[in-house]
C-alpha cells in the first residue's frame, strides 16, 4: 500500500496556482471508474476523482439505462399493436412522449448528486471539472495543480465529429431523450447501434423515420444476414434504411431541415424536423492535452495500453473503457472488467489482464438482435473447421405466441471440439438468451451439452436445444 501523502499547498510553477498530491487520481466517473476509486479509498490511498459533466456517466445518465425506458415504451406499444384483434382490443395505444421523458429522468435525476456524495463519504475528493495535463508527472484542474503517483483516464467516448456544413443542427442521442415532443419527420445519421435502436423507438411513436447509412451493411459488427432481416423488419414498420448514402449537409429552411446526402453518384435530399446524430463515437480525450502528459493516444482508437491497461509510454497513466485502445467492444461490460483490472493492478504487485471473452452485444431494437463470439467470417478466418446451424424462426411457438413475425438465428460450432464459436439471434428475448451461449462458451461447453440440459418450456430459452 502507498503511504498517505501530505496534503501540501505551494505554488506550482503556475502563478496563483496550489498543488495537492494524491495517490491515484481518476478523471471519469462511468463503470470503467468506479471501482478503482472506492477500493483504493478503502486501502487506504488518497484518491481524487474528476468528471467534466454530471457525476454518474454516459450509461447511467445517458446512455444504456435511460435508453432502455424508452425501448420499453415501445415494446409495449408494440407488443399491444401486433396482438390487436388476437390477443387484446388495442385501441388508441400510443406512446406519450412527455410522459415518458418524465418517468426517464425519474430513474437519472438523482444519480449526479447521489454518485458524488457516496465518493465523498468514502473519503474521495471530488473534482468537477476536466483535468489537464501540463507535464508527464502533473495535471491541472481550475485553479489547482495535481501531482498524483497513479492516473486513470476513464472519459469514456463522445459523438464522432461528422465534418459537415451545418453540423450544430444535429441533434444527439442524450438530447433526443430530453425532447419535450417528438417530430413527426425524424432522420439519423449513421446506421449503429443509436440508430436503430431510437429510429424503432421512433416508429413506435409514429414519427416517419429516415436511417442514411454511408456504408453497404449498418451493424457491421453483427451476422449480416441477421441484419439484412432485421432491415426488412425495420422497413415493415415504416424506417426507411437507406445505405450507402454519404451526408454531405444540414441546412435549416422554413422551420425543418434539408439533409443531402451522395448516393450512387448522385446527390439527394431528404426532409427532417429533426435530425439526429448516430454514426459512431470516438474516445473523449481532447480536452485532457495527452501531449503535455507524454500519453500517446490515437484520436480514433484511444490511449495506447500494454495488456495491463497501462499507457505505453507514460507508466503513471492506466486507461479503461472506451477510451482505451484495447481493441475489444467498447461496451459497458467490458470498460467494467478493465476498471477491475485497473484495480488489481494498482492494488497488487502481480499485474493481471483483462478477462474478456467472450464479450455479448445487443442492438435493442423490436426484437432486439444479439450477438456473442465470431461471426461466419470471422471463423472462416481463424482457419477452423466447424458447422453453422442456421434457421429462421418466425414460426416457432414462442415467436408466434406473441404475435412477432420475425426470427432467425446462427450458431457457429467448431466440429473438431462441438464448441460453440459464435452465436447469433434475432428474435424476442434475444438479449437474454445470449447470455446463456456467452456462460456456455466461457466454460467451453459443448453444443451437446446445451442440446441434452432440460430447460424451463415454453421459454425463449428452450429454443436452444433445437439451434444445437
Amino acid at each position: 500500500m502507498l503511504s498517505k501523502p501530505a496534503w501540501v499547498t505551494k505554488k506550482s510553477g503556475f502563478e496563483g496556482f496550489t498543488m495537492r498530491e494524491f495517490d491515484l487520481l481518476i478523471i471519469g466517473t462511468g463503470p470503467a471508474a468506479g471501482d478503482a476509486a472506492k477500493k483504493c479509498a478503502a486501502a487506504g490511498w488518497e484518491v481524487g476523482i474528476a468528471e467534466s459533466r454530471e457525476f454518474g456517466g454516459t450509461c447511467a445518465l445517458r446512455g444504456c439505462n435511460p435508453k432502455k425506458v424508452f425501448v420499453h415504451a415501445a415494446a409495449v406499444v408494440d407488443a399491444a399493436r401486433r396482438s390487436d384483434g388476437k390477443l387484446c382490443d388495442a385501441g388508441d395505444i400510443k406512446i406519450n412522449w412527455s410522459n415518458l421523458v418524465a418517468f426517464k429522468n425519474s430513474f437519472v435525476e438523482g444519480i449526479p448528486k447521489d454518485s458524488r456524495k457516496a465518493y465523498e463519504e468514502k473519503g474521495i475528493e471530488t473534482f468537477l471539472g476536466s483535468p489537464e495535463f501540463i507535464s508527464a508527472t502533473q495535471l491541472r484542474i481550475g485553479d489547482e495543480t495535481i501531482q498524483p503517483k497513479h492516473v486513470l483516464i476513464a472519459t469514456g467516448a463522445k459523438p464522432r465529429p461528422l465534418e459537415i456544413d451545418g453540423e450544430e443542427l444535429i441533434t444527439l442521442s442524450d438530447e433526443f431523450m430530453n425532447l419535450s415532443n417528438l417530430p413527426k419527420n425524424v432522420v439519423f445519421i449513421g446506421g449503429g447501434y443509436i440508430s436503430f435502436e431510437f429510429a424503432h423507438v421512433a416508429a413506435r411513436a409514429d414519427s416517419e423515420v429516415t436511417i442514411l447509412e454511408r456504408s453497404n451493411q449498418p451493424l457491421g459488427h453483427f451476422e449480416s444476414n441477421l441484419v439484412d432481416s432485421l432491415i426488412v423488419k425495420s422497413r415493415e414498420i415504416g424506417i426507411n434504411v437507406v445505405t450507402e448514402a454519404a451526408v454531405e449537409k444540414v441546412e435549416e429552411a422554413n422551420g425543418c431541415y434539408c439533409v443531402t446526402y451522395s448516393k450512387d453518384g448522385n446527390s439527394q435530399t431528404v426532409q427532417a424536423d429533426l435530425v439526429v446524430h448516430g454514426a459512431g463515437r470516438v474516445p473523449n480525450l481532447s480536452e485532457l492535452n495527452l501531449e503535455a502528459g507524454n500519453v500517446d493516444f490515437d484520436a480514433n482508437q484511444g490511449v495506447a495500453v500494454d495488456r495491463f491497461l497501462r499507457s505505453k509510454s507514460n507508466p503513471m497513466v492506466y486507461a479503461a473503457g472506451d477510451c482505451a485502445a484495447t481493441g475489444v467492444a467498447p461496451l459497458t461490460p467490458t470498460a467494467s472488467a478493465e476498471g477491475y483490472t485497473v484495480t488489481k493492478n494498482l492494488l497488487n504487485d502481480k499485474p493481471i489482464e483483462v478477462d474478456y471473452n467472450p464479450i455479448p452485444a445487443v442492438v435493442f431494437t423490436i426484437p432486439p438482435l444479439a450477438s456473442v463470439g465470431l461471426t461466419e467470417g470471422q471463423a472462416h478466418a481463424t482457419g477452423k473447421s466447424f458447422r453453422v446451424e442456421a434457421k429462421d424462426a418466425s414460426d416457432w411457438g414462442t415467436v408466434s405466441k406473441v404475435c412477432e413475425t420475425t426470427a432467425a438465428y446462427k450458431l457457429i460450432i467448431e466440429k473438431e471440439t462441438d464448441r460453440i464459436l459464435g452465436a447469433h439471434v434475432l428474435s424476442p428475448g434475444a438479449d437474454d438468451l445470449i447470455n446463456l451461449f456467452a456462460v456456455v462458451m466461457k466454460l467451453n461447453g459443448k453444443a451437446s451439452d446445451l442440446k441434452s440440459t432440460l430447460l424451463a418450456f415454453p421459454t425463449s430459452t428452450y429454443n436452444v436445444r433445437q439451434m444445437v
